[in-house]
């Protein structure tokens, strides 16, 4: 057994089809494009969202909604994950380290929906009033960057 002379199974490989070489092929002349029309033509392609000529799709749906481009999308942080934390100064880097937001580069606001047990001084980017109140209730600070 060598493996330099190992072969495919009968009948698991087929040759290419030789498109436009001569009627004797079988298809040849029209080279199995069918006789007139737009997929006959070269260059020709079928796009994906095309319907045949049908109104499409994103013309028959109905056009309604605004998405505001300026919009901030925040990375939530509740206070009640704040309490896992072992450190008072909580800034953007130390919640990226301790897993509680994904990315750094974007901004973050704490929202008030537990009770705090300890004192905090945080610098993030947008705080609700619920979270300034038992932040500041607790003897913390809030700074907005």
């Amino acid at each position: 057994m060598d493996l330099s002379k190992l072969n495919h199974a009968n009948g698991a490989r087929r040759d290419r089809k030789r498109i436009g070489r001569g009627q004797g092929s079988g298809w040849g002349l029209t080279a199995g494009r069918g006789e007139k029309g737009y997929g006959s033509r070269a260059g020709s392609k079928k796009r994906s969202w095309f319907e045949g000529g049908q109104m499409p799709l994103q013309r028959r749906l109905p056009k309604f909604g605004f998405t505001n481009l300026f919009r901030k999308e925040y990375q939530i942080v509740n206070v009640e994950s704040l309490a896992k934390l072992s450190k008072t100064e909580v800034t953007i880097e130390v919640l990226y380290k301790n897993g509680l937001i994904k990315k750094q580069d974007r901004p973050v606001k704490i929202l008030g929906n537990a009770e705090l047990k300890k004192k905090f001084d945080i610098k993030v980017h947008a705080v609700s009033k619920s979270a300034r109140e038992k932040i500041e209730k607790q003897g913390g600070s809030v700074t907005i960057l």
